[in-house]
């Protein structure tokens, strides 16, 4: 037998595999939250991605500092037509909010056909004909008399695509807002700011959002990639990293009390990953999202540490980690009790005012909490955690922390991690790995061999390294036994969620995007099938392998299956993975469930090992609704390199 990658697997890990399944009882409950998704702020997944401000530095806070050649005036340029003249400089001495320095001083000296700013976007500013587009600015009138601003919405070339006016300035500031109908659709246009009128003015804030936003909401989220997530029907979301959440360095470790409230008073700043953080999708949004697509939210915070490839030390090994001073960490522990509260407390708790004041008086029903990220196992982070989790567990002994074992399936801070995490009690911990497909099909039997009375693990970040169907086909083998494994794997998430293109920092991703689409890798529909077919229990010997011609350990491995039943609904759903070059064929036995009702739902997705889906051809491979007939017993053929989910309808 030929298989298309080489698995290696010693007799010890099929006897132990034989030796599992003669213990999984049959009806164990698994984990409700098993699968769901992570949204980190890498590869543009914010600004330019998910969030859909169109307008690029929009408050005029970018800085050399966060990255070579950037500048105040980065994606603006100064316009100065039919003759116009004037200049425009980066003020300081009177902004709108303190926490938002940075605003631009237009001087119009001669209008002519107009000066003032256009904006090119995030690679351009995609329009679409008949599509409004919600205009705001906070704008004053510091000299002069009082002049209208031309706002417009214009080609490369020039043309006009849609235009309005703000026919008078205030000499305060003020935000002034208007709405802009394309005649046109155009993926690179601009925007333009102008006067035709003699005079002095102060900008900023200067913002465009489409108006079909996600649910239609106010400083909202780009439809058709929130759309994608919710499409996942994911039962959790982890926010906002990753590696973001404790930064590049102290100074830039993630700051939740930074990215609520008015989007004017939020506090810009760079990324771990090398660009800027309107931080316009800060948490109230996250929560209102998760909510929004029935995920329960999980934020991560930072441990008390910096990330330990700050400043790049990754290169030389490691380490720069570095650790908030003792003295600082009550500080920083009560801003971590503080985000539980707002997202928990009552409209008359300091936090939970704040939230209702975003408008939303009501409990986000928080329920798990993440404290670091990969760390370094080193003296400082376990006595930072301790002090964190103490304090959580303390105020909220229901909250389900999660702590973290390392950026690897294995190793010395995997090791030390969970050490660390038993001796505390942790409820769950975080694995990550980014491995091959012989590392998810020969790891079958990871979880099967875990202890069930030590903290359960939320598999945070994992993936195969590649969008191919031979990577995403070598993870529902694996996801299979996370499944039979629910009830010590309560929680998995692939990673990274987004990726813009031409803006990669990390490969592979789940859902890749430009300015006009997106492109669901085969790897989403594997999880969406997962994710949309969860159950609550799981239930052992429903399906065996038939033996090849040429039976051998190693071809178990490349067969996979799971049995779930939603108890919600009543179905039972079969899951069949046969990540070989042959066909195979699977004896189901569902004589337990009493009655089955013949005409069940079958999903099919396969394609040849190097298959993938694209932007000129998104849908090369996508998955396939049929009926089936079934009985209490049957035999089912599995396509070669195929993923079939079977519905049934049974008796309760």
């Amino acid at each position: 037998m030929i298989f298309l990658i080489p698995f290696i697997l010693s007799g010890s890990s099929c006897l132990a595999q034989k030796k599992v399944k003669t213990i999984l009882q049959n009806g164990k409950p698994i984990s409700t939250d098993l699968f769901g998704v992570f949204f980190e702020d890498i590869n543009y997944s914010a600004d330019g991605g998910l969030y859909a401000e169109l307008i690029q530095n929009r408050s005029f806070e970018y800085s050399p500092s966060d990255k070579n050649g950037w500048n105040p005036f980065t994606s603006w340029e100064l316009v100065k037509d039919g003759y116009g003249i004037g200049t425009v400089s980066v003020e300081t001495s009177l902004p709108v909010h303190a926490q938002n320095p940075h605003y631009v001083t237009l001087s119009v000296e001669k209008g002519g056909e107009g000066v003032g700013l256009r904006n090119s976007g995030y690679d351009g500013i995609s329009i679409k004909a008949g599509g409004n587009y919600n205009f705001s600015v906070f704008a004053r009138q510091v000299r002069g008399n009082s002049a209208p601003l031309e706002i417009k919405l214009v080609s490369k070339k020039g043309i006009v695509y849609s235009r309005a006016f703000i026919p008078e300035l205030s000499g305060e500031w003020k935000k002034y807002t208007g709405t802009l109908t394309s005649d046109s659709t155009d993926a690179e246009a601009l925007l333009m700011v102008v006067s035709k009128s003699q005079g002095v003015f102060n900008l900023d804030m200067i913002s465009l959002f489409p108006s079909n936003t996600f649910h239609n909401r106010a400083n909202g989220l780009r439809s058709d990639l929130a759309e994608a997530i919710a499409n996942l029907k994911p039962k959790f979301m982890r926010f906002p990293g990753g590696c973001l959440v404790h930064g590049d360095g102290l100074t830039n470790l993630y700051q939740w009390k930074n990215t609520i409230g008015p989007i004017e008073s939020r506090v810009v700043q760079p990324n771990i990953w090398g660009y800027q953080q309107s931080v316009g999708l800060g948490y109230f949004e996250y929560f209102q999202f998760c909510e929004d697509i029935g995920a329960k939210p999980l934020p991560v915070v930072a441990a008390g540490v910096s990330c330990q490839n700050s400043g790049g030390s990754w290169r030389i090994g490691g380490t720069g980690q570095r650790a908030i001073p003792l003295e600082d960490m009550n500080r920083y522990t009560q801003d971590v009790l503080d985000l539980i509260e707002y997202a928990n407390g009552p409209v008359t708790s300091t936090w939970g005012a704040k939230r209702a004041e975003s408008g939303h008086p009501e409990s986000f029903h928080l329920e798990y909490i993440g404290i670091g990220n990969e760390d370094k196992q080193t003296p400082e982070f376990r006595e930072r955690f301790s002090l964190i989790y103490e304090a959580v567990k303390k105020k909220y002994p229901k909250m389900k922390v999660i702590g973290t074992v390392g950026p690897s399936p294995d190793g010395k801070d995997f090791e030390l991690g969970w050490k660390f995490a038993g001796e505390l009690n942790v409820p769950l911990v975080d694995e990550h790995y980014y491995m091959n497909p012989g590392w998810f099909i020969n790891n079958q039997n990871r979880y099967d061999l875990y202890k069930r009375t030590e903290s359960k693990v939320y598999i945070g970040e994992y993936a195969s390294k590649g969008n191919r169907w031979i990577n995403a086909i070598s993870e529902a083998a694996f996801m299979t036994s996370v499944e039979r494994n629910g009830d010590v794997v309560g929680l998995a998430s692939y990673a990274p969620l987004l990726a813009k293109e031409g803006h990669t920092q990390w490969n592979p991703d789940l859902i890749y995007f430009n300015n006009t689409g997106i492109n669901l890798t085969l790897n989403y529909y594997v999880q969406q099938l997962f994710s949309v077919n969860q159950g609550d229990t799981y239930y052992d010997k429903i399906v065996t392998f038939q033996q090849s011609t040429n039976p051998t350990c190693l071809n178990d491995f490349t067969q996979a299956a799971s049995c779930v039943k939603d108890s919600k609904t009543g179905d039972v759903i079969v899951k069949l993975v046969n990540a070989g070059n042959e066909k195979k064929t699977m004896d189901i036995d569902l004589s337990s469930f009493g009655i089955i009702k013949q005409n069940a739902l079958c999903y099919l997705l396969t394609g040849k090992s190097d298959a993938l889906n694209s932007f000129t051809n998104p849908q090369n491979i996508k998955p396939v609704k049929t009926s089936l007939k079934v009985s209490k017993m049957f035999t089912y053929e599995t396509l070669p390199l195929s993923l079939t989910i079977i519905r049934i309808k049974a008796g309760r």
